[in-house]
C-alpha cells in the first residue's frame, strides 16, 4: 500500500514501469522463442545492450536521488557503480578455476602472471555468489556513509563537495591502476566463464541477466520514489532548498544526507554488478571522472528531481551514443557537450519538465 501511494501523481514514474513490464517480458521472448530468421526476433547483442542500459538507467536513478532532491552535486558515483562491478568481477574471476590460462584452480590468470603466491585474504569469499553480490552493496555503502559522515559533518557543500567526490573516484581509478593492489591493474578483470553455474556466453543466461536488470531498475526506482515520498523525503527538499533554514529549525541535517547518500550509493553498486556480467569486463577505467561527470549529464537531460527522467536521459544519451560512436566516433565528446549546454540553455528541466509544460498546456 505504501509504495501504491509513493507512486499516486507520478504519472511519468507509471508509465516507465508499464513500458519496463512490457519489454522485461517481450525481449526476452522475442529472443528465445522467436527464430533468428524472423524479422521480430531479438538478438542475443540486442539483449545485451538493453540490458546495458538498463544498469545505466538505475545508475542515473541513484544520481538524482542525490542530486535533484538533495541538492547534492555528485562527480564520485562512478566509484561505487565501479566498486559494485568489480566485487561481482571478482566473483566471476573465481569461477574461472583451472579453466584460465595458466590453469591454476585458485588464483586467477594476472596473479599467476604477477608470480603472487597465493590468494589475498581480500579475495576470499568471493567464490560464491551471495557473498559477492553482499559486498556490491556493503562496500559502495560503507564507503559513502564513511565519505558521507565525514563531509556533512564538516559542512561541505556546493561546488566544494563536487570536487572532492570527484577527487575520492579519481583517487579509487589511480589506486586500482596499480598490479600490486591485486584487482588487475590496467588490465582489470575479464575472460569471464560462467555465473551461478551456467555459461555467461549461454543466450538464455543473455536473457535472464536482462530480467535481472529490469527487475532491478523496477525495485530502485520503486524505493526511491518511496524514499522522496515520505518524510525523509521531504526533509531532503527543505535541505535542498534551505539547508541553513532547516538545520535552525531541528532537523539532523548530517544524519538525513548521510542516509540517503548511502542508499544512492548501494543502487549504483547494484548496477554495477549487474553490468559487468554483460558487458564481460570490468577495469579501473570505470573509476574515471569523466564516467561521473557523464551521468550527470544523463539525468540533467532527462530532468531533474523527477527519478522517471533521469531513466529516460540515461537511455536515450546512451542509445545516442551507440548510433554516434559507429558513425562518428572522434566526435562523441563534442557532441555529448553540446547536448548538455543546449539542454542547459532551452530545456533546464530536462525532457521531464518538456511533458510537463504540454500537459499544461
Amino acid at each position: 500500500m505504501r509504495i501504491v501511494k509513493a507512486l499516486r501523481g507520478d504519472t511519468g514514474g507509471q508509465v516507465m514501469l508499464a513500458v519496463l513490464l512490457a519489454v522485461g517480458i517481450l525481449v526476452p521472448i522475442l529472443s528465445l522463442a522467436v527464430p533468428a530468421a524472423s524479422p521480430w526476433h531479438v538478438s542475443t547483442y540486442t539483449v545485451t545492450l538493453l540490458g546495458k542500459y538498463l544498469t545505466y538507467a538505475l545508475l542515473a536513478v541513484a544520481v538524482d536521488l542525490v542530486w535533484g532532491y538533495l541538492g547534492i552535486l555528485s562527480l564520485g558515483h562512478g566509484a561505487f557503480f565501479a566498486l559494485g562491478g568489480y566485487a561481482m568481477g571478482m566473483y566471476l574471476m573465481r569461477q574461472v578455476g583451472d579453466r584460465g590460462v595458466y590453469g591454476n584452480p585458485t588464483l586467477p590468470d594476472f596473479m599467476v602472471f604477477l608470480n603472487w603466491p597465493e590468494l589475498p585474504w581480500f579475495w576470499h569469499g568471493f567464490d560464491r555468489f551471495w557473498f559477492a553480490a553482499l559486498m556490491a552493496i556493503l562496500v559502495p555503502g560503507v564507503l559513502a556513509y564513511c565519505f558521507g559522515y565525514l563531509a556533512f559533518r564538516s559542512r561541505v557543500t556546493g561546488v566544494y563537495l563536487s570536487i572532492i567526490t570527484q577527487a575520492l573516484t579519481y583517487a579509487l581509478m589511480l589506486a586500482f591502476f596499480r598490479n600490486e593492489m591485486g584487482f588487475g591493474g590496467n588490465n582489470g578483470l575479464t575472460d569471464f566463464k560462467d555465473i551461478l553455474g551456467v555459461s555467461l556466453q549461454a543466450d538464455g543466461t543473455r536473457a535472464g541477466l536482462f530480467i535481472a536488470s529490469a527487475l532491478a531498475l523496477a525495485l530502485g526506482y520503486l524505493a526511491s520514489r518511496y524514499i522522496v515520498s515520505s518524510r525523509l523525503g521531504r526533509v531532503a527538499v527543505a535541505i535542498r532548498d534551505a539547508e541553513s533554514r532547516t538545520r535552525f529549525i531541528g532537523y539532523r541535517v548530517e544524519r538525513a544526507k548521510a542516509a540517503i547518500f548511502t542508499f544512492s550509493a548501494m543502487l549504483a553498486g547494484v548496477a554495477g554488478a549487474l553490468y559487468v556480467p554483460q558487458v564481460g569486463i570490468i577495469n579501473p577505467g570505470e573509476f574515471s571522472p569523466l564516467n561521473s561527470i557523464e551521468l550527470v549529464i544523463w539525468v540533467a537531460v532527462g530532468g531533474r528531481a523527477t527519478l522517471y527522467g533521469a531513466v529516460a536521459g540515461a537511455l536515450l544519451v546512451n542509445y545516442g551514443k551507440t548510433v554516434f560512436t559507429g558513425i562518428f566516433p572522434d566526435a562523441w565528446l563534442f557532441a555529448l557537450g553540446g547536448l548538455f549546454v543546449l539542454v542547459t540553455l532551452f530545456l533546464p528541466r530536462g525532457i521531464a519538465g518538456l511533458m510537463t509544460l504540454r500537459r499544461a498546456g
